[in-house]
């Protein structure tokens, strides 16, 4: 067992190390390596984990990559490949954090910082095309995202969002109940007492923690708090956690927009998940790094996600056979495209573009990105070194 839960870290490590690409490329390094080059498992159970993982809140390809070690050695197979797969881009995101108090005053940094705030128009803008066109497929899921990003445009806080989510979903299951599902059953693995603690578990720190927090005065207690919300509360993952964070951290006495921004730029450019992004912003949290801070807000985005997989294994075949759950989370998916439009105008479009000058590299940004493909890790030191040159 320590043999096998030594190897899981291993592999998940040197995949963390170059899963460039976002969440889809990660689900596909996985294929490649656990599935066709190592076989832990097999097309049928390795779709099955997929589908498990798109119907949970939070970072949907770290969740593939936590089933993957739970199928090989129960929970802690699971911590393992959690473990390897995050700390590459975790540790770059905490240095990046270090740094970033250093260098936000000095002109030719700031001049870097502004390029990839360009590079990151870009990414959102080719992210919100592809999920609005995966995720809004007829006029009924569109109206959702429209409205739903009009009502976090009109009214921008955390519980507006939480409302659009609970209505969606309510629309989801008035609308497309009656859609067949598929009711192959899965192999999944696990021990339903453990699941039933994992699931209390995950109540008690959506329900329980901002009273605890109220009570305790610990910014690091706080902000493993707002990341659990975020984590426990955004569908879709990756991009999608984009506003929650924001409505959560950006404010006086916190992260700086231009601070966010950064931060999320940065987050592009490093292998493994994009939820790295929360160590970033806890480190630079209250405008002074903070090592516990940045912890707090890595394992606080994580946890939930991991309580709801180990709630879910052993009940998986009953769940994948419920079409009112899939309808649901046809209408969460849907408002989720509109809270990244929201999140697209602001803050992306208004703290990065402030002139046509700007527009245009964002534009050049886009054509690189979206058409001609050029590789993510190439693209952040080059729109850093535009923006150094033109500062």
């Amino acid at each position: 067992m320590r043999h096998s839960i030594l190897e899981i870290f291993w592999r998940f490590l040197m995949l963390g190390c170059y899963s460039f690409g976002g969440p889809t490329a990660h689900i596909g390094y996985f294929h490649k390596e656990f599935v066709e080059r190592r076989k832990w498992l097999g097309e049928r159970d390795y779709a099955d984990t997929v589908a498990l993982c798109q119907m949970l809140p939070g970072p949907a390809s770290s969740q593939v990559g936590m089933s993957i070690g739970f199928e090989r050695a129960g929970l802690p197979g699971a911590i393992a490949a959690f473990l390897g797969f995050t700390l590459p881009s975790a540790l770059i995101m905490i240095l990046l954090a270090l740094g970033y108090s250093e260098i936000s005053g000095i002109p030719a940094a700031m001049g870097m910082l502004q390029g990839i705030k360009l590079f990151a128009v870009a990414v959102v803008a080719d992210a919100l095309i592809k999920m609005g066109k995966s995720l809004c497929p007829d006029r009924p899921r569109v109206t959702i995202a429209v409205l739903s990003a009009g009502a976090m445009l009109l009214l921008p806080h955390v519980f507006t969002q939480i409302g659009v989510i609970v209505l969606a979903a309510a629309f989801g299951f008035i609308i497309y109940k009656d859609q067949s599902v598929d009711d192959e059953h899965a192999r999944v693995k696990g021990s339903k007492r453990q699941a039933c603690a994992a699931f209390v578990l995950f109540l008690a720190g959506l329900l329980l923690l901002p009273f605890i927090t109220g009570m305790a005065n610990s910014t690091s207690l706080n902000l493993f708090d707002s990341f659990y919300r975020a984590g426990a509360l955004v569908f879709g993952g990756g991009h999608v956690v984009l506003p929650m964070l924001q409505a959560e951290v950006v404010h006086a006495g916190g992260v700086t927009p231009d601070a966010f921004l950064v931060g999320y730029s940065a987050a592009q450019a490093v292998p493994g998940p994009m939820f790295a992004l929360a160590p970033f912003l806890g480190g630079v949290y209250g405008g002074t790094y903070n090592i516990s801070h940045a912890l707090a807000a890595l394992f606080g985005i994580f946890a939930p996600s991991f309580l709801l997989l180990a709630a879910a294994w052993p009940f998986w075949n009953r769940l994948k056979s419920m079409p009112k759950l899939r309808a649901a989370i046809n209408g969460i998916n849907a408002a989720v495209v509109g809270l990244l439009l929201a999140a697209f105008y602001n803050p992306v479009i208004t703290l990065a573009i402030k002139d046509a000058q700007d527009v245009a590299l964002a534009l050049m940004a886009y054509l690189l990105l979206a058409v001609w493909k050029l590789p993510i890790a190439w693209m952040v030191p080059l729109f850093a070194s535009i923006g150094f040159l033109l500062i």
